[in-house]
């Protein structure tokens, strides 16, 4: 075989995504960033098209006038109007102003001779309008439109609907029946199919034509930020003194409802009273920060509740790299199968305390890595923490697990190089 052979001939291609943050926002690279790096790493030329807006941080974005020779692919903004709140009237219009404004600025480009016509657009599902414009364009352009799931959408709402459980299972067909019937159309109309989890593409897989190429891609981490974790030889005695010092557990990512950070905060409480020498380290912002902030002032004794607010990427992996047990912190009715969080503690060697069932549940058990806790109850989690803080022996084994998961299932450096080639035969 020819060297030409071996190698995908250029293309060029476009991400839709106005969620992740873009290089320069702070924190380590997520989905798009990554991928975006990879595919322009293998020659490709690549355009990331995302909001004005930051969906995390809440302000309007600013590109780094040096990004594109830094980073190897291009950036461009889509004006939408600010939003406050994530579930909100305003951020659907948001969502709006991104389908119509990249669909006149994409096709106006390449009309005028400003963009190159994509070979590939992959748009991230949600927001539903970023996918639907893609397709739009695609079948204009006569380029390949891959669908990437992010998320459950819309299933994600559900929880948000008022009401006695199964007074929401009768009538959430009646109020996100629309969005589903939009989702099946896409999903019908795709020419590919990639996902951030098993779990999202499970879920959607009645709704995918036969035939049609699917690709699980997870979130995944750079495992080479960390070092791995301190081993000891397994017939070694046990290593816990009489006097340990003190569990360092972390929670990293937002702020929110979503999250399990109430259960968290009783059980550093519950922790306190009895005693148990745990430090709770929360990391990033929200609007539970405050109410965080002040719990942390609150708690006194040997457990400890500590807040950093946001940190940049130098914090995040030095904070990441100082603990020694990772919190999923994130209710199972949010619809969330693995968040990046998971994939960062497995990276940095941390035991992983999880409150998710399903897709991350089953990992974690598979390689050891930690264990499950039953979300809402302060009780369990706190025994669990109880049970890693006396027994240093499972907190190593735990530990070296998660990096074991980290390595063959996480790693950016492998599973993206993987999704960027099957994007490349996809185009072949």
């Amino acid at each position: 075989m020819t060297r030409a052979e071996l190698t995908p001939r250029p293309l060029t291609i476009w991400l839709v995504n106005p969620f992740d943050d873009i290089p320069g926002e702070g924190l380590p690279p997520l989905r798009y960033w990554t991928l975006a790096r990879v595919l322009a790493g293998r020659g490709h030329a690549v355009t990331w098209w995302t909001a004005t807006w930051s969906h995390r941080r809440k302000v309007a974005r600013v590109v780094a006038p040096a990004l594109a020779a830094d980073e190897g692919f291009a950036i461009r903004q889509v004006a939408v109007r600010p939003y406050r709140r994530n579930v909100s009237l305003a951020r659907l219009a948001s969502h709006r102003d991104f389908g119509s404004t990249f669909t006149r600025l994409a096709a106006e480009g390449v009309a005028g001779g400003h963009l190159e016509r994509p070979d590939v657009i992959l748009a991230s599902l949600p927001p539903m309008e970023g996918p639907e414009a893609a397709l739009r364009l695609a079948r204009r352009l006569d380029a390949h439109a891959i669908v990437d799931l992010m998320d459950l959408w819309p299933e994600t709402f559900t929880r948000l609907l008022p009401g006695p459980r199964w007074l929401v299972r009768w009538v959430a067909p009646w109020v996100l029946g629309g969005m589903q019937r939009r989702r099946r159309s896409l999903l019908a109309e795709a020419d590919a199919v990639s996902s951030s989890t098993a779990t999202y593409l499970e879920a959607v897989a009645g709704e995918i034509p036969a035939g049609i190429p699917t690709h699980v891609c997870y979130l995944g981490a750079y495992v080479q930020e960390y070092p791995p974790p301190p081993r000891r030889h397994p017939d070694a005695p046990a290593d816990t003194p009489p006097h340990p010092a003190p569990l360092r557990c972390v929670y990293a990512g937002t702020l929110e409802r979503g999250q399990d950070l109430d259960t968290a905060v009783s059980a550093a409480r519950l922790l306190a009273e009895a005693g148990t020498a745990v430090e709770i380290h929360v990391a990033g912002t929200g609007s539970m920060e405050a109410q965080i902030r002040t719990a942390a002032e609150q708690i006194n004794g040997p457990a400890r509740l500590v807040a950093h607010g946001l940190l940049d990427r130098r914090g995040y992996t030095r904070l990441l790299g100082s603990c020694d047990v990772g919190l999923v912190l994130v209710k199972p009715s949010s619809a969330v199968a693995i968040p990046y969080k998971a994939a960062d503690y497995a990276a940095a060697g941390l035991a992983i305390v999880n409150g998710l069932p399903g897709e991350l549940s089953g990992l974690v058990t598979d390689y050891e890595a930690g264990a499950d806790y039953t979300a809402g109850n302060a009780a369990s989690l706190a025994a669990l923490l109880t049970r890693l803080a006396g027994d240093r022996r499972w907190l190593r084994t735990c530990r070296e697990g998660a990096r074991r998961l980290a390595e063959q299932r996480f790693d950016r450096e492998l599973i993206y190089g993987d999704f960027a080639r099957w994007i490349e035969d996809l185009a072949s």
